[in-house]
């Protein structure tokens, strides 16, 4: 590598991360406040209390707080550890390696972001469930859920994100031009909606993880334990609790977030144009 390219590479991945931090944090932050009565709905559905007891259709903005405070940093953790992956790694390997790398880069940027979101989870979730904490929630609480959560998203970020990049892909080489904005927006609405359908069970699992009394052992919340214990309880339809809300937030959520980001990596450059 010459003195000059190496040079780009670093001004390039600089570029990366400002534009992945501003525009992953603005949209991530929309979305979440703006679905989150659907992010409600399927919490009450899938607790082991019950829709009703937990609050049905009411308060639907219970523990927006934490989600308010963690959601750009969260969003921003992922597609900064996401994109800086691909931009080192792709020009190092051949194009056949790109769905593998969107998947490792996937995993390894939900396990990151995970180290934010899974507090801010455990939060909202149990506000969402009107849960009354006498205590105040201790470290290891507040990390309960960590590896459910890691488990649930890992898969889901496998499916979505090559799903993601595969789409626009084909729909660039389809219309010969570069995607718009709001055609990504389609590409993300789709594949979201295809990996929230398939991981349902898993966000069953991480919810009443997150939702069990803390006097519960750490055997107890493992998550074969978790879903053989609702699929006991409610059979089959229990694994998929809160599909309906799930699938709409995330596919609506899948539209706007990557709409928003692909946007605000624009406006980033066009406000910042030193990142050019």
């Amino acid at each position: 590598m010459t003195k000059t390219e190496g040079k780009n590479e670093e001004t390039n991945v600089r570029n990366v991360f400002a534009t992945s931090l501003i525009a992953g944090g603005a949209a991530g932050t929309f979305v979440d406040i703006t679905l989150y009565p659907l992010d409600t709905l399927k919490t009450r559905l899938q607790s082991m209390q019950g829709f009703s007891k937990t609050g049905g259709f009411t308060g639907l903005y219970k523990g927006i707080c934490p989600v308010i405070v963690g959601s750009a940093p969260t969003a921003a953790l992922f597609f900064v550890t996401y994109e800086e992956i691909k931009t080192v790694i792709k020009p190092r390997i051949s194009e056949d390696y790109y769905t593998p790398l969107h998947m490792g880069a996937a995993v390894i940027a939900e396990m990151i972001a995970c180290l934010i979101r899974v507090p801010v989870e455990v939060m909202k979730q149990r506000k969402q469930a009107l849960i009354h904490d006498k205590k105040s929630l201790d470290f290891k609480l507040l990390y309960r859920g960590y590896w459910s959560t890691v488990l649930r998203d890992s898969p889901f970020s496998i499916v979505q994100f090559p799903l993601w990049e595969y789409f626009k892909k084909n729909y660039s080489f389809y219309t010969k031009r570069e995607i718009y904005p709001v055609e990504s927006a389609i590409c993300g609405a789709i594949a979201g909606g295809i990996s929230a359908a398939v991981t349902t069970p898993l966000d069953v699992a991480k919810t009443r993880i997150m939702l069990a009394n803390r006097t519960l052992l750490s055997s107890e919340l493992k998550i074969l334990n978790v879903l053989q214990g609702v699929y006991l309880q409610n059979g089959f339809y229990g694994l998929f609790a809160g599909f309906g809300p799930r699938v709409m937030w995330i596919t609506l959520g899948g539209f706007i977030f990557f709409g928003m980001y692909e946007e605000a990596k624009v406006l980033t450059h066009t406000i910042f144009p030193i990142l050019n």
